[in-house]
């Protein structure tokens, strides 16, 4: 299926694009992050299974578990602390 990622803040600027059009298999967001980590990369360092990646799936903060829909948008964004 294809997915609309979008990158914002820090792993915007490390993997060089806001957002790409991405053909998966991938049924949740688990296995759409395996499947970017293993393109290598830019994509493997910023995405890595233990970094503190935040993901929103349609707008709505998500977790591994939440499913992918078709033509569905995935957001990857670092997490935010305020000062």
């Amino acid at each position: 299926m294809k997915i609309h990622l979008r990158y914002f803040a820090s792993l915007r600027e490390t993997i060089g694009v806001g957002s790409e059009a991405f053909e998966t298999s991938a049924s949740d967001v688990a296995g759409l992050r395996q499947a970017l980590i293993a393109r290598g990369g830019v994509h493997a360092q910023c995405l890595a299974i233990g970094l503190p990646v935040r993901v929103a799936v349609n707008q709505v903060m998500a977790s591994e578990a939440t499913p992918l829909v078709p033509d569905g948008e995935v957001a990857f964004f670092p997490p935010v602390t305020g000062g």
